[in-house]
């Protein structure tokens, strides 16, 4: 049986920062390498961290023992990284600890690995009838940025559907018709065999919608792949090759728009005066692009506290009845959107 000592072995850190990254304390500073070659390395060796009991004094003091589900890479995309942050930032104030972090594709997850656990939060799309599959012994659930179908379970998203229209607003506003879309796969990931089941993005849905109201929807300009900047970069290269080039896209997040404007950047064609970029998140980076990025600010830190409220309402005053919360967002307009000239 591998040993926390074998993984700081193997993954060339010292026992404390395995156990720290394990338990995802917030005031760790390490790179996305080195957390995800410690995780790496947990996999390889099929590492077990051994269970602690509460104590009786933890249970007195009203607190909760919580897993984490995350289902995204946060060195490629920081918009899931913004909202744990949001759920670690609130645990202390609410005597709630962060007792295990769950990778989907990396950790073993059954029943005994979650039985000790008082609630879950899921960041991400998950396959939702698997998960109760193996947590069953209480409600306690709260999923982040998806809507599981027919799970008692609470819900915590942002507005992405009336963001999108505003972003269309804005655009038709500025004179500009002929719009195309880039996107990623919004895809539904299994806990046990990395397989994945694609949904509708409401991005994407709502763009296409709107569109077609005002007849302008082109088929040829969406363009969906995966979400980071490579992606964004690609889709970009395949757009300016076709005959119907667009004077603006809107871009599904910052990721893909920074990959976007890359491609542009190298084809000699400027931003906003060839083609308006508008996306999704407003991650710190878009503010020091170069034009600065037109995005839609997506509150994911509140995002994340949300979720810890409504599961601690869960846990502490054993509230049944699912709730959903639909966060507003905010259209900040900077140099990369611009009239149609």
């Amino acid at each position: 049986m591998a040993r926390i000592k074998d993984v700081a072995e193997s993954a060339n850190v010292s026992t404390a920062t395995v156990s720290r990254i394990l338990n995802n304390d917030p005031s760790l500073s390490v790179s996305g390498e080195t957390r995800r070659r410690v995780l790496e390395v947990v996999n390889e060796l099929n590492y077990k961290p051994g269970r602690r009991k509460k104590t009786k004094a933890f249970q007195e003091q009203g607190s909760f023992s919580i897993g984490l589900v995350l289902t995204n890479d946060e060195a490629i995309d920081p918009y899931f990284m913004s909202i744990r942050q949001g759920v670690e930032s609130l645990c202390d104030q609410y005597s709630v600890k962060i007792a295990t972090v769950f990778h989907i594709g990396k950790s073993q997850f059954s029943s005994g690995s979650m039985n000790e656990l008082d609630g879950l939060i899921v960041l991400g799309d998950v396959n939702s009838e698997e998960l109760k599959g193996v947590y069953s012994h209480n409600p306690n659930i709260v999923f982040v940025d998806f809507v599981p179908e027919e799970v008692n379970a609470d819900v915590v998203i942002s507005d992405f559907e009336t963001a999108t229209l505003k972003i269309l607003d804005h655009l038709f506003s500025k004179g500009h018709s002929r719009i195309a879309y880039i996107g990623g796969k919004g895809l539904i990931r299994s806990i046990h065999n990395g397989r994945s089941i694609e949904k509708e993005d409401v991005r994407l849905s709502t763009f296409e919608r709107r569109m077609k109201e005002k007849g302008l929807f082109e088929a040829d300009n969406v363009l969906v792949g995966e979400f980071g900047p490579l992606s964004g970069y690609t889709l970009m290269k395949q757009l300016i090759g076709k005959p119907s080039f667009p004077s603006a896209v809107v871009v599904a997040s910052d990721p893909m728009a920074i990959g976007a404007m890359k491609a542009l950047h190298e084809a000699g064609l400027k931003v906003p005066g060839d083609i308006s970029i508008f996306s999704f998140d407003d991650i710190e980076a878009s503010a020091f692009l170069n034009p600065t990025l037109s995005t839609v600010k997506v509150h994911t830190e509140e995002m994340g506290r949300t979720a810890v409220k409504l599961l601690v309402d869960r846990m502490k005053n054993g509230r049944e009845l699912p709730l959903k919360v639909i966060l507003p967002t905010e259209l900040v307009v900077r140099e990369s959107s611009g009239p149609l000239l």
